[in-house]
């Protein structure tokens, strides 16, 4: 008896949906006490979730072009403070502060602040 309950309890549990939701730390990845500003074209708007990222193209001090990665919140987060996929568009000048990457060759930036200096569009994480 104790053996026919236990297999109706594991093939129940077959079809019963959980949601399970897990997250990465960002301070594993990040340096959350630091802050860097970045500032340059936007190259591509991925607007996805568990989390949406800004590629952009930096002029760095010795004039070189690096490729960043703009880790933002998610797309249904960013939906219901206004922001939609086509918030931000390729070509676009951005100013972006954030949390820089644990390793600077990543060129990595988790957003805090951003900032579209033609029309005056900004973004800051908390919202509040």
């Amino acid at each position: 008896m104790k053996r026919m309950v236990v297999v109706c309890v594991l093939i129940a549990s077959c079809f019963v949906g959980t949601t399970v939701r897990a997250h990465h730390s960002f301070a594993a990845t990040y340096l959350e006490n630091e802050s860097v500003t970045i500032e340059g074209q936007l190259v591509q708007f991925q607007f996805r979730n568990p989390h949406s990222f800004v590629q952009m193209i930096v002029r760095e001090p010795d004039g070189r072009d690096i490729r960043y990665a703009v880790e933002w919140r998610g797309a249904g987060e960013l939906v219901a403070q206004g922001v939609t996929n086509g918030t931000l568009r390729a070509g676009d000048h951005l100013v972006i502060t954030g949390n820089p990457s644990r390793n600077t060759t990543d060129h990595r930036v988790r957003l805090l602040r951003l900032v579209r200096p033609r029309d005056g569009y900004s973004w800051t994480w908390p919202t509040k």
